[in-house]
């Protein structure tokens, strides 16, 4: 505990790897199983299910759920209450248990925006951009920049965070990129 910080109203189950550096705010729960990695920060009403695998410096904002079968990247960013799912039919009635989870993996640097929808079963590839509100339904590629309902590919951003040009190069730090097959490759 001297590594980490947990605020005195969050629960950390048994079972559960924080480290040195990470932050859990107001009123979170961290499962058993859940691996977390070093310099993270969970935002108020944080939920890391069972077996979720969290890697360095991610930062989660409030009101996010991740369920079993997410595996959070180095850098990644989640915004405020956005969204993942973990069974494409779920029911009531008749829950299949992790048995039935689809995996979501979302890469290194990747940042998805408030209030968006991930739907389980697929990628977010390294340093992609989803817009806030977007509805992820399919894998996304390195570097997309994806917007609407259902997200589409709306152009590129820069490792920076920066919106690329029509040249796939960033005004801002000055890195280039040309495509590839995972989508945009740095030059």
């Amino acid at each position: 505990m001297d590594d980490f910080f947990v605020h005195p109203t969050s629960i950390v189950d048994d079972d559960v790897v924080i480290g040195k550096g990470t932050k859990v705010w107001h009123f979170c729960h961290i499962q058993s199983g859940a691996r977390i990695g070093e310099n993270c920060s969970f935002g108020q009403n944080v939920n890391v299910s069972n077996n979720v695998t969290i890697g360095n410096g991610v930062k989660v904002q409030n009101n996010v759920s991740l369920y079993e079968g997410v595996i959070l990247e180095d850098y990644v960013f989640c915004g405020p209450s956005c969204v993942f799912t973990n069974d494409l039919t779920p029911r009531a009635k008749y829950p299949k248990g992790h048995i039935g989870y689809k995996k979501t993996i979302v890469r290194e640097g990747a940042s998805i925006g408030a209030n968006a929808t991930i739907v389980c079963g697929h990628t977010i590839g390294k340093w992609a951009l989803i817009g806030a509100g977007a509805v992820v339904t399919t894998n996304i590629p390195d570097h997309a920049l994806m917007l609407g309902v259902p997200a589409k590919q709306k152009g590129w951003a820069c490792e920076c965070g920066e919106l690329l040009d029509h040249d796939l190069h960033c005004s801002k730090c000055g890195r280039s990129y040309i495509e590839g097959k995972e989508g945009l490759e740095e030059v």
